[in-house]
């Protein structure tokens, strides 16, 4: 049966507010609003690879949130199942991002409690929803907000599942969010649904106080919990303007690690959401191509572009993503596009 949408994320979508340029919160008389939220980023991404994408969250109705509204139907992510609060206390989530300059780190400031996202319940979400993608996301940040947040995601992964949709989650931990300890006893309960797993590096060691080789541990995952695709990103800061990005991929099903040469020295205006793209690159590989390695590339490229545009939404296309791709691989090509 065809589906309506390639993906369905579920998470927050945000206000963000930032200083101009490198601006210090203490300093600054003034912040520039966008739309942000991990799997806004990821449904954004996809969208502007030219899959159908769309995303289930709960927003308050005033002009603030219109603003974000208009900002997701512009980059093509439908909102047929976002659930409208009109409750006059009811807010929108926000966060505040401080951009760094080496060796000053950039800095986040959540101001989310009691928004509107923590007040959905499953029973909201439209039972059509779950027989209408190909594939459902979330992650750790959604499973970290609440109560009301984790419920209602454990309960969609087990919905979309029956429904036979594939299921993908990036951990992401946010240690200003939840504790190591509470992150992994919460995590581990929905390993075992998952068909595609995203996780650093370093929240594996961490987070999963996992040891040894990175790809002994890729494979870990799907020997315990059955996951049949483990993505792990590595970054490297060479200072706050500059990084370098790589992944893995492990497939358990062909027993074959996936991976290409790092992109380096990525000039970085905004950091933020990168890991998102990469996330968004991926996945659209997975199903446009069904070809691990064309998703590795499609989610590096993703990644690095991202780092280069401010905001936390990747503006970009199918066909930059591709030449930028054939010049990683060392295709010859002009130095401006013209």
């Amino acid at each position: 049966m065809e589906k309506n949408f390639d993906i369905i994320s579920f998470g927050e979508m945000m206000l963000r507010l930032s200083p101009p340029g490198k601006q210090r919160f203490s300093r600054s008389g003034s912040f520039e609003k966008q739309a942000g939220g991990s799997e806004l980023n990821i449904a954004a991404g996809v969208a502007a690879l030219g899959l159908n994408t769309a995303i289930i969250s709960r927003m308050p109705v005033h002009d603030v949130s219109q603003f974000i509204m208009n900002e997701i139907r512009a980059l093509g992510v439908a909102d047929d199942y976002i659930i409208y609060d009109k409750n006059p206390d009811t807010r929108l989530g926000i966060y505040y991002y401080e951009s760094g300059a080496s060796p000053r780190k950039p800095s986040i400031i959540y101001d989310r409690k009691g928004s509107a996202i923590n007040r959905i319940k499953f029973d909201e979400i439209p039972p059509e929803a779950y027989g209408s993608t190909r594939l459902f996301h979330t992650s750790g940040i959604t499973l970290a907000l609440g109560e009301a947040t984790r419920s209602a995601a454990q309960n969609m992964m087990k919905r979309f599942k029956e429904a036979g949709a594939i299921l993908s989650f990036d951990v992401n931990y946010r240690a200003n969010l939840w504790s190591e300890d509470e992150a992994r006893r919460t995590i581990e309960k929905v390993l075992p649904l998952l068909d595609i797993l995203f996780i650093s590096e370093e929240t594996t060691r961490k987070m999963f106080r996992k040891t040894g080789e990175l790809h002994d541990i890729m494979k870990s995952y799907c020997s315990d919990y059955g996951i049949p695709v483990v993505a792990t990103t590595e970054r490297k800061v060479i200072g706050a303007s500059q990084h370098s990005f790589s992944s893995t991929i492990y497939s358990s099903k062909d027993d074959r690690f996936y991976n290409e040469h790092a992109y380096e020295k990525i000039e970085v205006v905004d950091r933020i959401g990168s890991g998102d793209a990469y996330v968004a690159g991926v996945l659209f590989g997975m199903l446009k191509y069904t070809d691990l390695q064309k998703a590795l590339e499609f989610g590096n490229a993703m990644a690095a572009v991202k780092s280069t545009i401010p905001g936390d939404l990747i503006v970009t296309s199918f066909g930059e993503i591709e030449r930028i791709i054939k010049a990683h691989q060392g295709e010859q090509q002009s130095e401006m596009n013209r």
